[in-house]
């Protein structure tokens, strides 16, 4: 599906940020009842989650609706991207239980929407994939009610590991860009700007119906122009929902913050993404690929 033609605005670079967090990114610690109550779930099942493992600021504030992104396949990933403070390195043996463990988890929590994503695991033929597929069935089979989304890597462009998440059903999938094509070298070495586009494209061949989604990281170092032509190349493959949120620095050891965007920049890109034809935008300086992610696909399902 062609996208509308959107006027884009050019502006200038800003300058380089302090590494002093701006008011607007300052959240509570997280503690309360159902944080601390799915803490000690996860580690009694020995499940691991993508909220935790990446440092993610709305940890508190998910938790304790008790909304959470399951990360299968380890902890461990075989990819070393600059930005993302999960562990890399040499991954552990395949675990065949893990999505029967998982639907358990998801039955006791009661979920309405769950969301599943993985570490890059290159080093299993189909980079992981039956498990994805697993884990869809087994959540069918415990929870039959609850929408699930899938927020898969690239399986280094094998179509058939693709296959096999999309022929299991999930009602979303969901792989970010996360950078401009410029800065893919440098920020995602181990994935390709044009991989990530293809996906969506035979996506969409075989399932012309199901809801797509991805998401970028703002502040790495891009421009303006940039990112507005990375939110249109994911608009060309029809992707239907984009977030869009601040990159926060893990630690000195990853790429620095180049940029802070402002509330108002990121209220502006969803009004341009939504004129681009995007059926749902997620965009604020906290916003996470999965962030609301239950509300995203409400919104983009009541559009169709």
């Amino acid at each position: 599906m062609a996208a509308p033609l959107v006027q884009i605005a050019s502006r200038s670079p800003a300058p380089t940020p302090s590494e002093r967090k701006p008011a607007w990114l300052k959240v509570k610690a997280p503690g309360g009842p159902n944080y601390l109550a799915l803490k000690q779930m996860m580690r009694g099942l020995k499940l691991h989650t993508v909220c935790e493992e990446a440092h993610c600021p709305n940890i508190g504030e998910c938790w304790e609706h008790k909304a959470a992104t399951f990360m299968i396949l380890g902890d461990v990933c075989t990819r070393n991207c600059a930005y993302c403070a999960v562990a890399h390195g040499t991954p552990a043996p395949l675990d065949q239980d893990e999505p029967v463990r998982l639907a358990a988890a998801v039955a006791e929590m009661g979920l309405r929407h769950v969301v599943i994503t993985s570490v890059d695991r290159d080093d299993l033929p189909n980079g992981g994939a039956e498990v994805f597929a697993g884990c869809i069935t087994e959540i069918r089979r415990q929870l039959p009610g609850a929408s699930i989304e899938v927020l898969i890597p690239d399986f280094k462009g094998n179509p058939q590991a693709l296959r096999l998440v999309i022929d299991a059903r999930p009602d979303i999938l969901n792989h970010n860009l996360e950078t401009i094509e410029r800065l893919y070298r440098i920020a995602r070495p181990g994935g390709r700007y044009a991989r990530a586009l293809e996906l969506f494209r035979r996506t969409r061949a075989v399932a012309p119906d199901l809801l797509t989604k991805s998401g970028i990281i703002c502040g790495l170092g891009e421009e303006w122009d940039e990112l507005l032509l990375a939110m249109r190349d994911l608009r060309a493959q029809d992707v239907d929902i984009l977030t869009l949120g601040q990159y926060l620095r893990p630690s000195a050891d990853y790429l620095p913050i180049a940029r802070w965007y402002t509330p108002d920049e990121f209220a502006e890109l969803k009004r341009l993404g939504l004129g681009m034809g995007f059926r749902h935008v997620e965009a604020g300086p906290l916003v996470r690929s999965s962030y609301h992610a239950w509300e995203q696909a409400a919104s983009a399902a009541a559009t169709r």
